[in-house]
This record gives structure tokens, C-alpha cells and sequence, in this order.
């Protein structure tokens, strides 16, 4: 009997259901998703195959339903999962821990954070390409200002997020275009809603702020070919990143 024959998509979903039972009860969202990579690999469970309903996901972790569904709804926006209203969550994307040195749940982050990144790439550097060719003088300012803010920040050691957020949503401004920030925050939205620091470190994607510089002068100074070849390197930099964590060598 194949794995994709219903009976046994049944026994599965009764296996992984019967597995919840082993799990700790949780307080956070992470702590679900935790749990829930364990479930899936412990029930074998495939791409095409459901995950008991959210009902029963909140009972046995002892959870609030309201923590399931922002959870599912996370790995949902990671292109973990497809949740249809009345037809419940399937996985959308194989979990496996064949092959791997790194723990599950790190894998899982690594893989879905490469997925956000490689669609959030290509409108990163088009924003760019837009902002160059159209920003006002105030905007361009405005990206001198808050390339400023960033630098001064990165260089006191202290906590650059907030600062490279603004830094790129003034760029996001200055392309005119308000659907850049929109998709482009959805995608970072999806990830970060769950992962708040990924891999356990706040600090992925640092190695590319000194880039930040003369990726504002560029823009600034109306290069095009030069803001997106910048923009483009600091992407490579972060996914570099992710790999290195997958390969087991980058743990902070």
C-alpha cells in the first residue's frame, strides 16, 4: 500500500496525533513549532500528509488555539504548510533528519529562511534599481540619515535590527512603490513572528552592514548598476550565512 493511498494517510494522522501525547506542554509559539517538527519526523509524515487538527494540537501541548494557528500560520508563510479553511493543515515541504549535522529544528529554520530569502532577493535589489533612479533629494537624506544611524549603531555593538529595518524602509519609500514594503515585510514578517532571533542568534546578516555604506552613497549619487550590485552582495552575504549554519560550521 503506497503512502499516498487514504487509509494510510490515516494511520498516519492517527500516529502523529497519538505522538502528541509524549510532548511537554508549552508556553510559546517556538516551543510549538519545536514540538511539532518533532512530531512530524517521529510520525514519518510527508509532504501531502496532514497534521492533526489545531483542536487537538492545543489540547495535547496544553496551549491556547490562538498559539497553534499564529504557529501554523507562521510556517504557513514559510511554505511549510497549506492550511485550507474546513480541510485543515498539510505539510507542503519535507521534513527530514536524513543527512543532516545540524539539530531538525535548526534545519527546518535554515531551509525555510532560504525559501523567504530567495523570493525577498529579487525585490530587494529591484527596490533598489527604483529608489536610485527616482528618489528625491529629502529621500535620499533621509537614506544618508538612516545609513548613518545604522553604522553608528553597528559600530557601538549594540542591537543594529531596528536600525537596518528603517535603513531599508526608506528605500522601500523612496522607490514610490508602497508594494515593495508590503510583500517585502510580509516575507520578513512570516519568518520573524516565530524565529525572533534565527539559529538562537540575533545577529544573522551582520557581516553585510559595512556594505550599507556605499550601497546609501551609491543610491545617493544616482548608480544604479552599483546600488544593485551592493544590494545583490548583501543578500549573497545573509544566504551565505544560512548555508554555513546548515553545513554545521556558523553556530554563534
Amino acid at each position: 500500500m503506497s503512502d499516498n493511498h487514504p487509509k494510510t494517510k490515516q494511520t498516519k494522522a492517527a500516529a502523529a496525533e497519538d505522538l502528541l501525547r509524549h510532548l511537554q506542554p508549552l508556553e510559546s509559539g517556538r516551543g510549538v513549532l519545536d514540538a511539532l517538527v518533532e512530531m512530524i519526523e517521529a510520525a514519518n509524515l510527508q509532504v501531502g500528509d496532514r497534521l492533526p487538527p489545531e483542536v487537538e494540537l492545543a489540547r495535547r501541548l496544553n496551549v491556547g488555539r490562538s498559539t497553534i494557528r499564529e504557529a501554523l500560520k507562521a510556517w504557513q508563510g514559510m511554505g511549510i504548510v497549506v492550511r485550507n479553511k474546513g480541510a485543515g493543515t498539510t505539510l507542503a515541504a519535507e521534513i527530514s533528519t536524513s543527512s543532516i549535522r545540524i539539530p531538525l529544528t535548526l534545519k527546518v529554520e535554515a531551509e525555510s529562511l532560504l525559501r523567504t530569502h530567495a523570493v525577498r532577493r529579487p525585490l530587494e535589489v529591484e527596490a533598489v534599481r527604483i529608489a536610485t533612479r527616482l528618489a528625491t533629494d529629502q529621500q535620499r537624506k533621509v537614506i544618508t540619515a538612516r545609513m548613518a544611524e545604522l553604522i553608528a549603531v553597528y559600530e557601538a555593538n549594540e542591537d543594529w535590527r531596528p536600525a537596518d529595518a528603517r535603513f531599508h524602509s526608506a528605500i522601500y519609500e523612496a522607490s514610490g512603490n508602497p508594494l515593495f514594503q508590503q510583500l517585502i515585510s510580509q516575507i520578513h514578517g512570516a519568518f520573524h513572528d516565530i524565529y525572533k532571533t534565527p539559529f538562537g542568534t540575533p545577529h544573522l546578516g551582520q557581516a553585510s552592514i559595512p556594505l550599507h555604506r556605499p550601497l546609501a552613497e551609491a543610491i545617493t549619487a544616482g548608480d544604479v548598476d552599483t546600488a544593485a550590485r551592493l544590494s545583490a552582495e548583501i543578500s549573497d552575504i545573509v544566504e551565505q550565512e544560512v548555508l554555513e549554519v546548515m553545513k554545521g560550521q556558523k553556530r554563534d
